[in-house]
């Protein structure tokens, strides 16, 4: 089924997406990949406070390409989400609800999603300037020192994506590479 969503994601519209639905997200979504991650994962720790609130947003693992004269931004396709497990579930507990990227979660993770209600989005890998055309707006708000890992606040519209891991741990990662395999 299709759908159209829009940040932040609420208990509601969470319970109503479905492993296997595709959706077209609108509204603030943050980039963060792995020194990023590492470093939101220490200040929670330390009880720091972050960049930027948790509570219902939705993380996209990204470090956007340089963009090209007269762009918003350059290629920003997903990269691969196992990299983040380690601090997912500490980020989950604090609030987000939402993350894009491409390939499969740890359980730990998945077990997080279910409990916090949260969704897994995947985004088409090779995709990236493809998916550029959704954001209409970006903000370096942390981490400059990252260069294209630094936290971008991006306002994007129908951005493209599938829920694959839905808050009640259904995980199309399990589910379709069973139909495919032979016995």
């Amino acid at each position: 089924m299709k759908k159209d969503i829009h940040t932040p994601l609420t208990k509601e519209i969470i319970g109503q997406l479905k492993a296997g639905d595709q959706v077209l997200l609108s509204g603030l979504i943050y980039t963060a990949r792995d020194a990023a991650h590492i470093r939101l994962y220490e200040s929670l720790l330390k009880g720091e406070k972050l960049p930027f609130e948790l509570d219902g947003q939705v993380i996209y693992y990204v470090g956007p390409a340089p963009q090209k004269p007269g762009e918003i931004i350059g290629s920003c396709g997903p990269t691969t989400s196992y990299r983040m497990d380690p601090m997912t579930p500490l980020l989950l507990k604090h609030g987000l609800k939402g993350m894009i990227g491409k390939g499969k979660r740890n359980q730990e993770v998945v077990d997080a999603m279910v409990k916090e209600g949260a969704v897994y989005f995947a985004a088409t890998g090779g995709a990236g300037a493809l998916i550029a055309k959704s954001v209409k707006s970006v903000e370096v708000i942390a981490y400059e020192d990252l260069g294209p890992e630094a936290i971008h606040k991006l306002y994007v519209e129908e951005f493209p994506c599938v829920v694959v891991i839905d808050a009640d741990g259904n995980n199309m990662y399990e589910t379709e590479t069973k139909k495919y395999k032979r016995l």
